[in-house]
């Protein structure tokens, strides 16, 4: 069974790396946005024209962006989310809600600091994890049925 994972939200440490390596192996398929952050902040205009006010700058860039998104998270078996300890990431949030509503497997990812403040999205998911690790180790069982250790 070939799972395919979409990896969304933080893209400022290597947490990604991390479940991609720990997955070597696995018969897993990931995909992701694009984590390029200015890639993803001007793909609108580099592509569609420049725009004199921010607000259409990031508004062209969201959308194209969310074509990707979209098809990802639609095509994804298992969709997780991670949250960082910076920026307030509500493009993760959008994300988790997304996936939730289409009935995926989702897991979130984060620490025990945002706990309260993502009590919601953690109430939607099948597994809150802590570390990449921890994802990595749910991938292995639901394919394989191996406890870690």
């Amino acid at each position: 069974m070939t799972l395919k994972v979409y990896l969304s939200g933080e893209i400022h440490t290597d947490w990604r790396e991390q479940i991609v390596a720990g997955a070597k192996g696995l018969d897993v398929e990931f995909s992701s946005p694009v984590t390029d952050h200015a890639a993803s902040d001007d793909c609108g205009v580099a592509i569609l024209g420049a725009e004199d006010q921010k607000f259409w700058h990031d508004h062209k860039g969201a959308k194209v962006n969310a074509i990707r998104t979209r098809k990802a998270i639609a095509e994804a078996d298992v969709v997780v989310v991670r949250f960082g300890d910076q920026y307030k990431q509500w493009n993760a949030a959008f994300d988790a809600g997304y996936a939730a509503a289409l009935g995926k497997s989702l897991v979130v990812l984060h620490g025990s600091s945002h706990a309260h403040a993502l009590k919601e999205v953690d109430a939607a998911a099948l597994a809150v994890a802590e570390e990449p690790r921890q994802v990595v180790d749910i991938l292995r069982y639901v394919l394989t049925g191996k406890l870690p250790g």
